[in-house]
């Protein structure tokens, strides 16, 4: 039995309760002058109590569940640090109302009794318009006194082991792809992510269907990835949180991932395109994998020698094909003759292409 169909039930017995009563005020109204087709007061109980029942059916979830649901949709989608700052505003303004009603309340009728509710209401919504357009203000004053408060301590810390309590406090927010990919494990050892990695529950689950996926490839993708948080885990130096926080309202995974950074105002680590855009198209930091390693690729300029073994033939006539370290392709011109042999190639050229990194070079000639 669903919780949606017990409110109905709760509200069809209220409002028939409602109904018997008002059933029986208006019979004995009517029968004050009854006339011959005039109802008995026990008639029009069952009658108005009846029709209560069935409104109480039809409108009780459109009084008491949809509200709490819309208002539940809505604070979820507000970020925590707007909450809090509203509540400061709300309790701000009512104490300046507060402190302005009795003057108010000494102005002649009637004035004096309507201009001190008036003023709740005005400095009440003045107080959380406030507060709310100047947070980022105001929390930043708050942190600077914080910090300027704890500034011998984090120094003590930062000598101690190196780093700071920023590090200790910083949130990454997981994506599924990311976990799949593989790599954020080696990344994370390496130290380069300081704080705590959280993987939401919506995640683990999405993660969780592509791994009992019919699709053979698929299915291999998704057990890697539970393989790979499973390593996570196990490293000490890396705090790994599974968190059952939702965003309800909201279907897909990638649109939740965006909305609880925002709450948390925390970078979310991904290597998918599409969510690398929207996020940052919101304002959300965005740690791509991919950008990651196409940064730490080895820097290589026209001229300098490499060392390269040629495993396939190119497209144009006598090309050959090798691949470093790292996966980038390089293109040997000449390099045909050489196949599966490890030789010394000149680089004559880089390129930067949207897929990566590629280069040109030739034969060094002996």
């Amino acid at each position: 039995m669903s919780f949606d169909f017990i409110i109905r039930l709760i509200g069809m017995v209220v409002f028939a309760i409602l109904g018997v009563y008002w059933g029986i005020s208006l019979g004995r109204l009517a029968n004050i002058n009854p006339g011959a087709n005039t109802l008995t007061v026990e008639q029009f109980a069952v009658v108005v109590g009846l029709v209560g029942a069935l409104v109480g059916l039809i409108l009780t979830p459109f009084l008491t569940i949809r509200p709490i649901r819309a208002l539940r949709s809505l604070f979820s989608r507000v970020s925590a640090q707007s909450l809090f700052a509203s509540l400061i505003g709300l309790i701000v303004g009512l104490i300046v109302a507060a402190l302005l009603s009795f003057p108010l309340s000494l102005l002649p009728a009637p004035f004096g009794r309507v201009l001190p509710f008036v003023g709740v209401l005005v400095m009440g919504y003045l107080g959380v318009y406030i507060f709310v357009m100047r947070q980022n203000d105001l929390f930043a004053v708050f942190s600077s006194f914080r910090s300027s408060s704890s500034s011998s301590s984090s120094s003590s810390n930062e000598d101690g082991n190196g780093k700071g309590n920023w590090a200790e406090n910083r949130t990454i927010l997981l994506d599924t792809s990311v976990i799949i990919d593989g790599r954020i494990a080696d990344i994370a050892r390496t130290g380069f992510l300081p704080g705590s990695l959280l993987i939401p529950r919506f995640v683990l689950n999405e993660l969780q269907y592509i791994a009992d996926s019919p699709d053979s490839l698929r299915r291999q993708r998704g057990r890697r990835g539970m393989e790979v948080l499973s390593q996570l885990q196990k490293e000490p130096t890396i705090p790994v949180r599974l968190s059952d926080i939702d965003v309800e309202g909201v279907r897909e995974v990638d649109d939740k991932l965006v909305i609880l950074a925002r709450q948390l105002r925390c970078p979310v680590l991904t290597n998918d395109y599409n969510l690398n855009r929207i996020a940052e198209l919101q304002g959300v930091m965005v740690l791509n994998v991919n950008e990651l390693a196409n940064a730490v690729k080895s820097v290589l300029l026209p001229g300098e020698l490499l060392n390269i073994r040629v495993i396939q033939e190119g497209k144009e006539f006598n090309q050959g094909v090798g691949y470093m370290d790292d996966g980038t392709m390089v293109v040997i011109e000449n390099g045909r003759e050489f196949m599966d042999l490890e030789i010394q190639v000149i680089v004559t050229k880089v390129l930067q292409t949207a897929a990566g990194r590629m280069i040109f070079a030739r034969p060094e000639e002996r």
